[in-house]
């Protein structure tokens, strides 16, 4: 057995690739326009999968796109994408600078979550555990159990410009 692909309904496809391609980075592979069928299949890939994407078709997520208009609802019920990235800090505040709410930040240094545009739940977590915990960052807005709050987020700037891999960081 082989894990193939995910595949989510998509109400705007625009919003949809903006999000999962210019804001969490994750890159088109492969493109399928159904006139018959009314439909658009998008293929997108981790970058660093990308090319084995292209061969062997997998590991894909597939945002399918119906052109005649339905509403879409319970993507909670979906359950959720998981993504390893590099840096979980840098990511989530590129995600917040482009107005995605960080629904829960990465407290531990471990893991976060965000939604797509349509609801779909998005876990992101730290490929290696050797970021060094600055005292300077930004506030991020967070939606938890209905309730905005403000916690602290370690800034992307800091990070990047600032710590090596072998250094921890300990939230």
């Amino acid at each position: 057995m082989e894990y193939l692909h995910t595949m989510i309904r998509v109400s705007d496809l625009d919003a949809s690739l903006d999000f999962y391609c210019n804001k969490l980075g994750l890159v088109e592979v492969n493109r399928k326009e159904s006139e018959r069928g009314r439909f658009t299949l998008v293929f997108l890939a981790a970058p660093s999968q990308a090319e084995a994407a292209k061969e062997t078709k997998s590991p894909l997520l597939e945002l399918t796109y119906n052109w005649d208009p339905e509403e879409y609802t319970g993507g909670r019920n979906f359950g959720h994408l998981a993504f390893a990235v590099e840096n979980i800090y840098e990511l989530c505040a590129r995600l917040q600078d482009n107005g995605i709410v960080i629904n829960r930040p990465p407290r531990d240094g471990h893991m976060a979550f965000v939604r797509s545009p349509d609801g779909i739940s998005i876990e992101l977590l730290q490929k290696v555990m050797h970021l060094k915990r600055k005292s300077l960052g930004h506030q991020c807005k967070t939606k938890a159990n209905g309730n905005k709050r403000f916690l602290l987020l370690v800034s992307a700037k800091i990070l990047a410009s600032s710590f090596s891999r072998s250094e921890e960081i300990k939230l």
